[in-house]
């Protein structure tokens, strides 16, 4: 590495905001540090030296205690390949929470920037934003993040799962029609599924929330779907409109996702099929169901 891009030690507290001491402690106590010597015996410091303490002090912010931070922040950042990222997706997700819990979209928009520049689409969703998602929810329900935490970092994640799947609907593959049924609101799941399976050689045509199921038939007859996937969270949500439901399944394959998937009232649903896995083993599952070269 160049002379030019190594920082002694005042250099590397002034940039990361750590004082000079409590640098020294964790190069001590944690290793947390990998200086090099000038000829003079100086410890110069590298930039992934300052990558390094700026992901700690992420993750000590998400509540992690210091040790474990910073074995976190060593497997994020690679010495190896300077500049480059190991994907650790269990980092990653820390620094992730510790940027949307502090409102921060500018380093949340980062993190992700980063995920997408190491990461398959599969692995940013599966490993990362859904688990992610699933323990903010968890969170929330104990009382350790407050509503507008969790419609922050919903807002945020939705936004750029969107971005992602932008002209979803290009191609020449089977389409696949999404929505959620009349009266839910919650598609942050049926985009994840929209985009595992877009990765798998599908077109998407997405609805949204609230979609009465007229227009999903109108709709399905119009772009011929292969299949039509419907999301979820309450079971009532599904029977009140099992007639129509009913009607749609003689014509186009029908699949029920969401936590509505799960219930036992759904079980012996005639014509459905339940999806009750993740979004990304559920993709997987249609993609096998109604092949794209099928």
């Amino acid at each position: 590495m160049a002379v030019d891009q190594l920082l002694r030690i005042g250099e590397l507290s002034k940039r990361s905001g750590v004082s000079a001491e409590l640098l020294r402690a964790w190069e001590r106590r944690y290793g947390l540090l990998k200086p090099a010597r000038s000829p003079g015996g100086l410890r110069l410091y590298s930039p992934q030296d300052l990558e390094r303490v700026r992901v700690m002090r992420e993750h000590l912010a998400a509540g992690f205690a210091a040790a474990e931070a910073a074995a976190l922040a060593s497997s994020a950042v690679s010495e190896e390949a300077p500049g480059e990222e190991i994907l650790r997706p269990d980092a990653l997700r820390a620094s992730l929470t510790a940027a949307l819990d502090r409102f921060d979209e500018p380093r949340a928009q980062t993190v992700l920037d980063r995920l997408l520049a190491v990461a398959t689409l599969d692995t940013l969703l599966g490993d990362v934003v859904l688990p992610y998602l699933h323990e903010l929810g968890e969170r929330w329900e104990r009382g350790e993040a407050s509503v507008a935490q969790e419609h922050f970092a919903s807002a945020i994640v939705r936004g750029r799962m969107l971005g992602l799947a932008r002209d979803w609907g290009l191609g020449v593959g089977p389409v696949a029609v999404l929505a959620c049924l009349p009266g839910e609101q919650h598609d942050i799941g049926l985009i994840a599924f929209g985009l595992a399976l877009r990765a798998r050689g599908w077109r998407i045509v997405y609805l949204g929330s609230d979609t009465p199921v007229r227009m999903l038939e109108e709709v399905a007859h119009r772009v011929e779907a292969r299949v039509v996937v419907l999301s979820a969270v309450h079971a009532h949500a599904v029977t009140a409109v099992k007639a129509e439901l009913s009607g749609l399944a003689r014509r186009h394959r029908i699949a029920i996702g969401g936590n509505a998937a799960r219930a036992d009232s759904l079980g012996e649903a005639s014509g459905l099929v339940l999806l009750t896995g993740d979004p990304i083993g559920e993709a997987e599952r249609v993609a096998e169901l109604s092949p794209a070269g099928a």
